[in-house]
């Protein structure tokens, strides 16, 4: 690790909580990799004192920082700036300290669509179903609208909290892209079915299935899965949820939340030091 010096630049994590948050190694990791004197740390900050924790942060002029839980939209009170992303989604996770103007990213949608190019799926004008409609189903749906994805299906619970804000999200879209985007309700099964079969990829991004809770699936079986159809699960503990694994007995091309994760803070490296992170060295650093 490179030494702690007069100059090194701080850059940090504000959730509740943050003990578990593996973002240290990967940044920390990557600062030492390539000899930047940077460090990352995890403070424990939530929507209370999150306005003192900012302010204190932009006097200390720090280089950038991230928000988990539950910050992720709270934070838009106290920032200069949005990107056209973040201002889309209305949500930030990562934020960039420029020249003394706070600029706010969301670079969860980014590091999905990473994910999904590493495992060479092309959805270019192409349908895709997503179910979900929470923080990172958002970000998703943003950022594959974005990248020109043809059509998305969304498939939500109708007592969500969250349905105002993805319609709000959807009409800013149809501003901004030609992507085709549709609702539907989580109990139509008939609508579903029509869905995954027009679909070149099919996208868990609720927590159904998420550790310990193992034995669940957003999938009752697996009779809607075709074999040309990938299935994407952004969980990624347990690391082969059972919707992956009723996927792999299709032979369907799968993958879980890791790389997502990986390429998010990926993302948000190269916002704060024009740097690639070395994702590969990271990988492999946290398999150990």
């Amino acid at each position: 690790m490179i030494p702690i010096t007069g100059h090194t630049k701080l850059t940090c994590l504000l959730g509740s909580p943050v003990a578990h948050s593996i973002s240290p190694m990967m940044h920390n990791t990557s600062f030492s990799a390539l000899g930047l004197d940077y460090v990352y740390l995890c403070f424990d900050i939530n929507e209370q004192t999150l306005g003192d924790a900012v302010k204190a942060l932009k006097t200390m002029d720090v280089k950038g920082f991230n928000l988990t839980m539950p910050n992720k939209t709270k934070i838009l009170e106290y920032l200069d700036e949005l990107s056209p992303a973040a201002k889309c989604i209305g949500a930030v996770n990562t934020v960039e300290n420029k020249d003394g103007k706070l600029i706010g990213h969301n670079t969860d949608g980014i590091g999905f669509m990473r994910s999904v190019k590493e495992h060479c799926i092309d959805v270019t004008g192409k349908t895709i179903t997503l179910m979900g409609i929470g923080g990172a189903a958002t970000a998703i749906c943003a950022q594959a609208a974005l990248d020109n994805v043809g059509e998305i299906h969304i498939f939500a619970r109708s007592t969500s909290r969250y349905l105002p804000r993805i319609r709000e999200v959807i009409q800013k879209l149809s501003a901004l892209s030609s992507c085709k985007i549709s609702i539907f309700d989580n109990d139509d099964k008939t609508a579903l079915k029509d869905s995954l079969e027009q679909s070149a990829l099919f996208v868990n991004a609720t927590s159904v299935g998420m550790a310990p809770n193992t034995d669940a699936c957003i999938l009752e079986d697996s009779s809607l899965l075709k074999k040309d159809l990938a299935v994407a699960d952004i969980i990624y503990n347990p690391w082969e949820t059972k919707l992956l694994k009723m996927a792999k007995e299709k032979g369907c091309t799968s993958f879980n939340g890791y790389s997502m994760l990986l390429y998010q803070g990926a993302e948000a490296f190269k916002i704060w030091t024009g740097q690639e992170m070395p994702v590969e060295l990271v990988r492999e650093t946290l398999g150990k």
